[in-house]
């Protein structure tokens, strides 16, 4: 693997440096990299180089105008990639939520370059249970003037089941002088964006042949698992799914983070053996007994 030492990712950004394979993970929506701290954190531990970096725009507090577009997003997702690409030899990308549609969209534009997917409730439809209906109405917006007079909020139980891990995540990300309010709100513009950014990765699904590790929650509050059921359809390659029990929408963050860790280890070293095989010892016996042979002779 090449040296790390002078690389300085963006401020917020979570890098890990580790071996020759690298994982890329983007977060969410309105989210950061901390969503993302512990798998990124028990990836690290086996030896992998980690790279959750901030996507301005879709980081929360970082598009307070809403100009930002989803070209702009998915720029600094694949900036991100390049990085990553400079140290290690082989890059996993993975994605939570929004994240997981600029994942898709990074497997297919460098599909030579990208050996697998993972995806944390991956969102082509915000259409889980504690989403208000009215959000259908939103998508009769058909201009971005328009769609920034709006903003909408993340109902609770903003994507997180365990209630100490909830107040613990939301008093994390607020900062000083924010409110939780500030946190779960999304700027019409943004989610604009984001439904545009769907608009254009989905006709690219077919195209997408990477090994693909999906984990979604069964009652998830902001994405319905049909979501998962619309990409396992349409993708490719092959596609593995987790179903969680007893996790909502932030499946990196809630109480079965260890099991989606433990998952998503495993399924790195999986594609590690297939795309890294290793290479059977010389049998050297045959060679061996003939030369004792000759020998006694």
């Amino acid at each position: 693997m090449k040296s790390v030492h002078k690389f300085q990712p963006p401020r917020g950004s979570v890098f890990i440096p580790g071996g020759p394979t690298g994982v890329l993970l983007l977060h969410s929506l309105g989210g950061s990299p901390l969503e993302l701290k512990f798998v990124a954190q028990s990836l690290a531990r086996q030896g992998h180089t980690v790279y959750c970096p901030v996507i301005p725009g879709l980081t929360f507090g970082t598009d307070v105008s809403g100009m930002s577009t989803w070209r702009d997003w998915y720029t600094a997702a694949e900036h991100a990639f390049d990085d990553l690409r400079k140290h290690c030899d082989t890059v996993i990308v993975g994605g939570a939520s929004a994240g997981a549609v600029l994942a898709l969209r990074l497997a297919a534009f460098r599909s030579a370059e990208t050996s697998a997917l993972m995806l944390f409730a991956p969102t082509l439809a915000v259409n889980g249970w504690a989403i208000p209906k009215t959000i259908k109405l939103f998508h009769l917006v058909s201009d971005k003037w328009t769609a920034r007079l709006f903003k909408l909020r993340t109902p609770a139980p903003h994507g997180i089941k365990d209630e100490r891990v909830r107040n613990f995540a939301l008093d994390a990300m607020k900062g000083d002088g924010a409110s939780p309010a500030d946190i779960t709100a999304r700027s019409g513009g943004t989610v604009y964006e984001f439904m545009r950014l769907v608009r254009n990765v989905k006709p690219l699904l077919p195209k997408i042949t990477q090994h693909t590790l999906i984990f979604h929650p069964r009652q998830d509050d902001q994405s319905d698992i049909k979501n998962t059921m619309v990409l396992q359809r349409k993708l490719a390659g092959m596609v593995e799914v987790c179903v969680l029990e007893d996790s909502y929408h932030l499946v990196t963050l809630d109480r079965q983070r260890g099991y989606v860790a433990d998952r998503s280890i495993d399924f790195v070293d999986r594609v590690l053996a297939r795309v890294r095989p290793v290479k059977k010892p010389v049998d050297v016996r045959p060679s061996i007994a003939k030369q004792s042979h000759g020998a006694a002779e």
